[in-house]
Parts: structure tokens; sequence; C-alpha cells
């Protein structure tokens, strides 16, 4: 197998401190190396829609949240793990070039929910098909076995109690369960 750059930072550490155990370099490096890579890949394909993957983050939460495409802010923060702060700043810019729109939220007269414009439908529609086939180039290394192995093996590490207790949108039950917010956020509430 070829020797890529954390080998070398690895044989690095060894030599330098080879009282460490640098193991974990090899999984969360590489980890890390592939998110910066993919992150590039992905700003130039959602820039020829003039979106951020951020913004396509939050069409693409409205599509998937089923008809009519409307969702109340929080429900946008819970699912995209931001803060309201940096939500209301990807709904401004969205809203700014006419992909969605502030409409009042009739279970609250105080509340507002975000709706996909037809723009939005139609940018977003393009986007993930090109999304989708980038996706797919960056992983034609993998069969589909390996990329099966690889789901269930990073899975296994975003359900792990030391994830869990960093993601602010999950948590662990008394009896060692994964409970998600977001999936709390989408049930119907009790009146």
């Amino acid at each position: 197998m070829t020797e890529d750059a954390i080998d070398r930072i690895v044989q690095e550490w060894n030599r330098e401190r080879p009282d460490l155990d640098v193991s974990p370099t090899h999984v969360l490096q590489r980890i890390t190396r592939l998110y910066l890579l993919q992150s590039a890949s992905f700003a130039e394909v959602f820039g020829r829609y003039g979106l951020t993957f951020g913004e396509y983050e939050v069409l693409a939460a409205l599509v998937r949240s089923g008809a009519p495409h409307r969702l109340k802010p929080s429900e946008l923060v819970t699912a995209l793990v931001l803060s309201s702060g940096a939500m209301t700043n990807r709904i401004d810019r969205v809203e700014a070039a006419g992909l969605v729109e502030r409409l009042p939220d009739p279970d609250d007269r105080r509340g507002t929910l975000v709706a996909l414009t037809e723009k939005g439908e139609q940018v977003v529609d393009e986007a993930v098909v090109a999304h989708l086939a980038n996706e797919e180039r960056l992983l034609t290394e993998l069969s589909a076995a390996e990329r099966g192995q690889l789901t269930d093996l990073l899975r296994k590490l975003l359900v792990s109690e030391p994830f869990v207790a960093l993601d602010p949108t999950r948590s662990v039950d008394r009896n060692g369960r994964v409970t998600d917010q977001a999936a709390r956020a989408r049930r119907p509430r009790r009146r």
C-alpha cells in the first residue's frame, strides 16, 4: 500500500518521542485530512450554484423535511448542529438570494418558519445531483463492501460515548442508549 503524509507524521513522532503511543493519529488525522480535502471539493461543487456547503445544508434540510419544506429556525439549528447566531446568518444569506422565505408560524404568533422558495427548490435539486456525483467520485477507490465496512466503523465511532459527549444534539440516557435531539424536535407536541 502507498505511504501517505500521515504515515510520515507517525514515523516522525515515533522517532522523536518513542515513549508516546501515536497510533490514534493513523485514524483521526486521516479523517481530518479527508475532511479538509472533501471540503475543498464540496466548495467547488456548490460554488457552481452560488452556494456554500453550509447554505446547501439549509436548503437540503428543508427538502428532507418533506412537503411543504418548512421548518422553524430552531429545528434547523438542531438538524445542522449550529448555534442560533450561525443559523440566522445562513438563513439571511439564502433569503437574500431568494432561495428561502420567512413566513409567520401559524402555531406560534411570535414564531417564524423558514420555507423553501420555488427558486430554492430548483437550485437544491440541481446541486444535490452534482453533490452526489462528486461524493461518488471521491469514493471510487472503495468497493461496495469496503464502503459498507467503513460506514459501520465510522457510525460506531459517532455513537460512542466520547463523540456523543462532544455532540450538542445528542446524549446518552441512563440505559446507555443514544438520544437524538433532532428526532425529539420533529415529534409533535402534546397539547
